[in-house]
């Protein structure tokens, strides 16, 4: 067997092959943008919007909120072409520990609870086709570990675990062998979002069907009533004043927002591309811009084939199921899950193939095991994809117990049985607030370094700077405090989880000094 490697290899930092090219980080940033997200989340966005005018406009100004990161993001890249991307430039513009911060965030939800909940979307959508995979197919029954947890594992779980274990093997046998999963499945699924766009747009020329979506756009119906976790606050709708509009409208880009997330993972691969400064801030931009430009379309026929009551009350939320049933009957419905599926399966790919490369560049700095900061003879860090994909498998196995409003326990009114969720589910709800917060934290770490190293080389500089990054942080913080203050039983959780990075900072930095990379 072949030692692991730890010194440079010739054209590579640290060992690392640069094998990416431009068209390969387009690839990344787009296959991991799109998963299973904008395939159902337009159900709940409708449900606080009410109207196809303001669902639209939401997914608008998360792509242009996406688009204004992704160009500040740019700067970073080309100035620092490292592999661990954001995990490096928090730490240069602030300091290790709020770098480890991130990576610790990063491995123990983030990264690996995604990978768990799009492993597990995919194996949901493969028991619409097959039902033996199903959430209710035993093979080790519900273990209670508490009054709010249990452990099981179903014949859907043992799929998505599956799915965990192929790809990160893919990922252990080279960059190559990753970036050709991820091209094959990213341009797949980019091709079925266009023909669904494609058959929005040809019925629209033929005239619109669903005319109230449009001729009565920026009315409200049947918008949800916003009650906020804190009791002295009021409970708001989207037509409550102009406050309202802003709290409503907020909430709502939750769900887009996760949605077109991960266009920043592209960083953590710099240090295997080619030409890192001129490649990645370019396919940070050309990848979000088409995703952005592909999911407000995307909506477009979604408010084309639907009326708006069958988006908002989309079953299990999956409108473009039941928009493409409204065209092809059943055989639409199988034709959307195996899209998702091929969507979700690519985008698990690269975030397998992205993700480890954190905990590499954590581990060279002294702050996370030795072991992934080690690579294997195909030039990757093996151990960190194994320690990945290690953790993100026992997340699926948990499952949390539902309660009703009184507390008593939720059971399947036809058989009785008692009805499960899932903790990485729970997890990512806590995350979603501390994730922004570090894209926050990031992009105001261009204005942070352009005054601590106004020296340093920039082949790229923001562009828009210093208006666009401002307004990235503006609407973004706005966003964050929206939910800060109405979603304080996920955001305060997310916070804990961050905090908790503190102490463990602190073990890792006493047992080896902190000496970053140059």
């Amino acid at each position: 067997m072949s030692k692991p490697h730890t010194a440079a290899a010739s054209g590579s930092e640290g060992g690392l092959l640069r094998e990416l090219t431009l068209w390969d980080a387009i690839m990344i940033v787009t296959g991991t943008m799109i998963g299973s997200g904008i395939f159902i989340v337009s159900a709940d966005m409708a449900r606080h919007l009410g109207s196809g005018g303001w669902l639209m406009l939401a997914w608008v100004v998360t792509g242009l909120l996406t688009l204004a990161g992704a160009l500040s993001y740019g700067e970073l890249a080309a100035m620092m072409p490292k592999a661990g991307g954001q995990y490096v430039f928090l730490r240069e513009a602030y300091s290790p520990l709020w770098g480890f911060l991130f990576g610790w965030t990063h491995f123990l939800v983030i990264k690996c609870g995604s990978i768990a909940a799009v492993a597990a979307a995919f194996a949901k959508y493969l028991g619409a086709l097959v039902p033996a995979v199903s959430p209710d197919a035993w093979i080790i029954r519900p273990i209670t570990l508490s009054e709010n947890y249990a452990i099981s594992l179903s014949s859907q779980q043992l799929v998505a675990i599956v799915v965990i274990v192929l790809l990160t093997g893919v990922n252990m046998r080279g960059v190559r062998s990753g970036k050709i999963v991820q091209n094959i499945f990213t341009v797949t699924k980019t091709l079925g979002l266009i023909a669904l766009v494609g058959l929005g747009l040809f019925l629209a020329l033929r005239g619109v069907p669903e005319v109230a979506n449009f001729t009565n756009a920026w009315t409200p119906r049947d918008a949800i009533t916003v009650r906020p976790d804190l009791s002295f606050l009021p409970a708001v709708t989207l037509s409550d004043g102009l406050m309202a509009m802003v709290v409503v409208f907020c909430l709502a880009q939750v769900g887009s927002l996760f949605a077109a997330d991960a266009w920043g993972d592209v960083t953590f691969v710099l240090g295997e591309a080619r030409n890192p400064r001129r490649d990645i801030p370019l396919a940070m931009l050309a990848g979000t811009f088409l995703v952005t430009l592909l999911y407000v379309l995307a909506n477009y026929a979604y408010l084309v084939m639907l009326p708006m009551d069958k988006i908002q009350n989309a079953p299990d939320d999956r409108v473009a199921s039941v928009a493409l049933e409204s065209v092809f009957g059943g055989a639409g419905g199988v034709l959307m899950a195996v899209t998702i599926m091929i969507s979700t399966f690519g985008c698990n790919n690269g975030m397998i193939l992205t993700g480890a490369r954190v905990y590499y560049a954590m581990a060279q700095d002294g702050l996370f095991f030795r072991a992934t900061g080690k690579l294997n003879a195909h030039h990757v860090p093996a151990l960190g994809l194994a320690l990945q994909g290690v953790w993100s498998v026992l997340l699926v196995l948990p499952r949390t117990r539902l309660h009703d409003a009184t507390g008593a326990l939720v059971v399947d009114p036809a058989t009785g049985a008692e009805q499960f969720g899932n903790l990485y589910s729970a997890l990512l709800d806590y995350v979603i607030f501390a994730q922004l917060l570090f894209y926050v934290l990031t992009v105001a770490g261009v204005f942070v370094l352009r005054r601590k190293q106004p020296n340093a080389e920039r082949p790229y500089r923001a562009w828009g700077y210093p208006f666009v990054p401002a307004a990235y942080l503006v609407f973004a913080s706005i966003i964050m405090l929206v939910m800060l203050v109405y979603k304080t039983q996920t955001t305060w959780p997310g916070l804990i989880i961050v905090l908790t990075g503190i102490p463990a900072y602190y073990f890792w930095k006493l047992r080896r000094p902190v000496s970053p990379r140059s």
